[in-house]
C-alpha cells in the first residue's frame, strides 16, 4: 500500500508564509509526479502546483505562481510547498497529491493525503 503524510500548515497572517511537506511511503516502484491541491467548503478541489519526479518540472496555478515554490526530494519521496506572500484567498484544505506505480502494478495510482488546513487572516 502507498500512503501520503502532510505536515505544516496552520494560521498566519496576510503576507506572510507557510511550508508544507509530504512524504510518501509504501510498497512504491516509482514516483511519476507529486503536487498539491486545494479546496474550500462548497467548491471544488483545485490543482495548486505539481513537479515531475525525474526531470523537475513544475506546473502552477496562475494565483500562486510567483508566491508559491513547489520542490521535490526525488530519493527520498517528499515533496515540499513553500507558501509566501499568503492572501486571504488562500485559504483552503492543502491536499498533497501523487501519480505513483506501486510494486507488482504495471500502471500508476492516483493517490491523496489525509489534507491540513491552511488558514490567512486578513
Amino acid at each position: 500500500q502507498v500512503r501520503l503524510v502532510e505536515s505544516g500548515g496552520g494560521l498566519v497572517q496576510a503576507g506572510g508564509s507557510l511550508q508544507l511537506s509530504c512524504i510518501a511511503s509504501g510498497r512504491i516502484l516509482s514516483v511519476v509526479r507529486m503536487g498539491w491541491y486545494r479546496q474550500t467548503p462548497g467548491k471544488q478541489r483545485e490543482l495548486v502546483a505539481f513537479i515531475t519526479a525525474s526531470s523537475g518540472d513544475t506546473t502552477y496555478a496562475d494565483s500562486v505562481k510567483g508566491r508559491f515554490t513547489i520542490t521535490r526530494n526525488k530519493a527520498a519521496n517528499t515533496v515540499g510547498l513553500q507558501m509566501s506572500r499568503l492572501e486571504p484567498e488562500d485559504t483552503a484544505v492543502y491536499y498533497c497529491n501523487a501519480l505513483i506505480v506501486p510494486f507488482f502494478a504495471d500502471t500508476p495510482g492516483d493517490y491523496w493525503g489525509q489534507g491540513t488546513q491552511v488558514t490567512v487572516s486578513s
